[in-house]
């Protein structure tokens, strides 16, 4: 059984690890600019620790995976979803997302946004499965548009890239 819970201080260079490794499979489809990018610094890392939004998930050992969220746009925002390839095909990215949703509306926000390559299979397909949609650029409130401008400007948009926004309820 899987938990989900805050991350602690001493937990984020294994996340910074664990971010790594769940890039690895971009270098098997072509995208090796997105594997040999550096992880989240552990600066932001504890940034987002010191304000209860990173979550991860465990099974009573080290992190399997992880959620970083923030609010943009009157939403919560997923910066980050990873999951150590070990791990994958057992729901527990679901799992975060729907963790982060439940925080989401806690806090009084009905939508969760984050922004994603449109081809990769388990990037904009999945989230789709999760219930999440397209949201054109003119849909974009400022926060959203500047996180997309930031991700041109790291030359990001090399593949199709795209904002999706979802109710922060669960989707059945």
């Amino acid at each position: 059984m899987s938990t989900i819970r805050v991350a602690r201080q001493d937990e984020l260079p294994g996340l910074r690890a664990l971010e790594q490794a769940s890039g690895e499979p971009f270098r098997d489809i072509g995208m090796a600019m997105i594997a040999d990018e550096d992880p989240t610094s552990l600066a932001d890392l504890s940034h987002y620790q010191r304000a209860g939004r990173a979550w991860v998930i465990t099974d009573g050992g080290p992190a399997l995976g992880f959620l970083l969220a923030h609010p943009v746009d009157e939403r919560l925002h997923i910066a980050q979803v990873s999951v150590h390839p070990d791990a994958a095909r057992r729901g527990l990215g679901r799992e975060l997302i729907e963790h982060a949703g439940g925080e989401a509306l806690a806090a009084g926000t009905a939508e969760l946004s984050l922004t994603t390559y449109l081809e990769v299979p388990w990037n904009a397909p999945y989230y789709r499965r999760l219930g999440f949609v397209e949201l054109a650029e003119g849909e974009l409130g400022p926060g959203l548009r500047a996180i997309r401008e930031m991700e041109r400007g790291a030359g990001l948009d090399r593949w199709p890239r795209l904002a999706m926004v979802r109710a922060a309820g669960a989707v059945r």
